[in-house]
């Protein structure tokens, strides 16, 4: 044995590839990080996304509610002004009537929000 060497040495080609194998392995490491990264962003956007479009549709809710509550106590103050069944009949009939337009439009308008939301949130996660 040469002098200062201890008894055991390990060969230079297996330092090599030790040191080759934790360059992979970190990496493999450094790639899934990036992709895990990615796919949080993603989730991130796409939830952001959806919760601005359910904000959305929130608010043309409570608006619709509104103005529907403000039609009511306007055709309340009609009936309480009717002089006879007969304008009362006919009250009843155009709120009723005006009432399910409005509701088919505000529905077709809610449905249409919900759809778009669910497409920029299905947007943000392909992205």
């Amino acid at each position: 044995m040469a002098a200062g060497k201890s008894g055991f040495e390990i060969p230079e080609q297996m330092r090599d590839f030790a040191e080759k194998s934790v360059d992979q392995a970190r990496k493999a490491f450094d790639d899934f990080m990036n992709v895990t990264q990615q796919a949080v962003s993603k989730v991130e956007d796409s939830a952001s996304a959806m919760q601005t479009g359910t904000s959305d549709v929130n608010r043309k809710a409570l608006t619709f509610a509104e103005e529907q509550v403000d039609a009511a106590f306007k055709f309340a103050q009609e009936m309480v002004r009717a002089k006879d069944m007969e304008e009362i009949m006919s009250l009843q009939q155009g709120y009723l009537h005006k009432q399910m337009e409005t509701l088919g439009e505000q529905a077709r308008d809610i449905s249409d929000t919900a759809t778009k939301a669910a497409q920029d949130a299905a947007k943000s996660a392909k992205s």
